[in-house]
Formats: structure tokens, C-alpha cells, sequence
């Protein structure tokens, strides 16, 4: 669609090879008639988002809306900012849910209404009086930070949204597989060029 043809040509930057097969295999997924449920796994930098920015892309072009859900208020904003800056050119509205947030009310409208198009929040997201207009798209980021009865949650307020979740613990494919067996598995394995490797030590 025109929204997804935009994103992709406005990035300032090229994907990698792993960021090209994981944005193939979630478009494949949401073009498929069932929902989409799937795991993106890659390391901290390795751009999880930019990937998950062409599935919102796709969404709005379809006519959905996108609902993001992060563990913390500091993530969610991160997202908010980096969706809205690469959205926000191509007529897609982007709005923050927080808890501590001033104006809740004016956003859970512009929600309802569907004149917000990707709401990105934290459990903000899975309360009762958070109803979204037409919701498409699930993305739950560091997946493992939340009970599976608010995945659940997030996702019953679509009728049968796809699903994304994305993770930086590397959980070894055999065990993704027996953990998420219900869920496909996008592995992004190359750091994009230019970023310094993460460095993790135990003190």
C-alpha cells in the first residue's frame, strides 16, 4: 500500500539482510488469512522497531490501527518518538499511553474515534476504559515482562488482531519453539553496520 511504499522509501538508511527477511516473513504473515502470531528475536540495536515500523505501515493501509505495548513508561516513550517521527510524514497519527500521563482522557478519545492510528502505551493499554475503533495489530515489546493474561487482553480488543511479539533475551530456537509453539520465529542476527557491539558484563 501507499502508507508502507512511503516508510520504506523515506528510511534513512538501507535494512539488512536479516532486517529485509524479518519485515518479508511479518507481511507474509499479515497478508495470510489467518492472524498472524509471531516471535522477533534480535539483540539490543540490531533494529527490532524499524522491522515492526513496516507491519504498522502495512496495518494502516489496511485500515487498523496498531496498539504497542511496552514494560515501561521510559520504553514506550522511546517507541512513541522513533514511530512518530518515521509515521507521522506519511499520515499516520501516533499517540503516547502512560499511566502517569497528563491528558489520558483526550488520548483513550482520539483511540476510541480511531483518529489515532498506533497508540503506543504500557499496561495503560489493557485497561477497561481503553477501547480502540478498528485494532489489527498487537505488539507486545520484551514479551517475557508480561502475564499472559494481559497479552490476551491487549489482543481480545481486536477481532482476532495479528500478533508481534519482539524480544532481546535470545532464547535458543528449540526452546522458542517449545516455549511459543503456537508462535513463528523471526531471528534478526546481524547488527546493522555502524553500531558498536553490546557489551553485557556481570558485576
Amino acid at each position: 500500500g501507499p502508507r508502507l511504499a512511503g516508510v520504506r522509501a523515506t528510511l534513512p538508511f538501507m535494512l539488512t539482510e536479516a532486517q529485509d527477511r524479518a519485515v518479508a516473513e511479518l507481511l507474509a504473515d499479515m497478508a495470510a488469512p489467518r492472524p498472524m502470531a509471531r516471535l522477533l528475536q534480535g539483540d539490543v540495536g540490531c533494529g527490532k522497531t524499524v522491522v515492526a515500523l513496516h507491519a504498522v505501515a502495512a496495518a494502516a493501509d489496511g485500515g487498523y490501527q496498531t496498539a504497542l505495548m511496552a514494560p515501561t513508561e521510559i520504553l514506550a516513550e522511546q517507541h512513541f518518538l522513533q514511530l512518530r517521527e518515521q509515521l507521522a510524514p506519511h499520515g499516520i497519527e501516533t499517540v503516547l499511553l502512560t499511566g502517569s500521563q497528563r491528558g489520558a482522557a483526550a488520548v483513550r478519545r482520539a483511540v476510541a474515534t480511531g483518529r489515532a492510528d498506533v497508540v503506543v502505551g504500557t499496561h495503560a493499554l489493557v485497561q477497561e476504559n481503553t477501547r480502540f475503533h478498528h485494532l489489527g495489530l498487537v505488539i507486545v515489546d520484551e514479551q517475557h515482562r508480561f502475564g499472559v493474561g494481559q497479552r490476551g487482553t491487549l489482543a481480545a480488543k481486536g477481532e482476532c488482531p495479528d500478533v508481534l511479539h519482539m524480544t532481546a533475551t535470545p532464547i535458543p530456537r528449540t526452546l522458542a519453539l517449545t516455549l511459543y509453539g503456537g508462535m513463528d520465529l523471526s531471528v534478526i542476527d546481524a547488527l546493522p553496520p555502524g553500531r558498536k557491539p553490546v557489551k553485557t558484563r556481570r558485576i
